[in-house]
């Protein structure tokens, strides 16, 4: 069963952009995951789904509320700089970090 990384945003859009290279980077290792992005608002019907959720630099202030609301999943947020420059590489490199890959 793969594992599933989550990415949440204000709205979704621009995160999804970054799904795609964290898909292009993990395709270039040979690793079957889920990545998808939601909106903030989706928290609750795919949260509970994730392995690893990463939210973007423009929801940091849910931070605290998320590690609360699922203390048994590792939770972070996206860098502001890797987020700008769309760094699928460096993004998916924090998920394996959680993941213990």
């Amino acid at each position: 069963m793969p594992k599933t990384i989550t990415l949440f945003c204000s709205a979704g859009m621009s995160t999804s952009l970054l799904v795609n290279k964290m898909k292009e980077a993990a395709a270039a290792q040979g690793k079957d995951y889920i990545i998808a992005a939601y909106s903030l608002n989706e928290v609750d019907q795919y949260g509970p789904l994730a392995d690893v959720i990463l939210i973007g630099p423009q929801v940091r202030f849910a931070l605290a509320k998320l590690k609360a609301q699922f203390p048994d999943k590792p939770i972070d947020s996206i860098d502001m700089r890797m987020y700008g420059l769309m760094d699928g590489k460096g993004a998916l490199a924090v998920a394996q970090k959680y993941l213990g890959e």
